[in-house]
């Protein structure tokens, strides 16, 4: 069975409580993308878009990449109770929804968040339980910063700024459950992958084997 197959099993028959996958770097190591091909390939495994006041990129698409607020509307969700983490980055607010994940974990899906290292400390006071987290680290600081210019979406003062932040954002690494080093693209797709397997099979997680494993060692006395 594929683990794609397995994960699918396990929302099909109630076995087990989802969990909030959560992956965060610098910007320009990678996360983006690693988030995007694991979501891709993973049929138990959903996207969660961020609300933010960034403007919108031309490559990006509302509703896709993220969900495009104003900074007044963005105020009111998290004045309201509507956030479940939110954190100011480069001088942008990104935040998630409370309402779909609480839904989504209660019937066994997981869900990935593309967030940074406020985000996860938020929702690690918040829901420990179903948080498991990674930090991606660039092999390099002249690497990031070639992958920032190869993106070729700021300019110079807002890779400037990037970079300089990414010191901070880098000292956080400690906090997390995992942290990878992201040389090759592939090599850390895999790892990410095999975290997110053994997460998944976690003894408290699977809340359905309780009962289960009652009725099986009945069955043998």
């Amino acid at each position: 069975m594929s683990e794609g197959e397995n994960g699918e099993r396990m929302v099909r028959t109630g076995a087990r409580r989802g969990l909030m996958f959560v992956l965060s770097s610098p910007s320009g190591a990678g996360k983006t993308t690693l988030a995007r091909s694991l979501s891709d390939t993973d049929p138990n495994l959903r996207l969660s878009i961020s609300v933010t006041t960034r403007e919108k990129r031309p490559s990006e698409a509302d509703g896709v990449h993220y969900v495009f607020k104003s900074r007044r509307d963005f105020e009111r969700m998290r004045a309201e109770g509507d956030l479940l983490e939110w954190a100011e980055v480069h001088g942008n607010c990104y935040g998630t929804p409370r309402a779909e994940v609480d839904a989504a974990l209660s019937e066994g899906r997981d869900l990935l968040f593309d967030i940074d290292w406020q985000g996860a400390e938020q929702l690690r006071a918040k829901m420990p339980d179903d948080l498991v987290s990674v930090f991606i680290l660039p092999p390099s600081a002249e690497e990031l910063e070639n992958r920032l210019r190869r993106r070729a979406e700021d300019d110079d003062a807002t890779i400037a700024r990037r970079l300089k932040n990414a010191g901070t954002e880098i000292t956080h690494w400690d906090d997390y459950d995992y942290v990878i080093v992201n040389r090759d693209l592939d090599e850390s797709l895999k790892a990410i992958r095999a975290i997110l397997t053994g997460e998944r099979l976690r003894r408290f997680r699977q809340t359905a084997l309780n009962d289960f494993a009652a009725r099986l060692s009945g069955d043998l006395r």
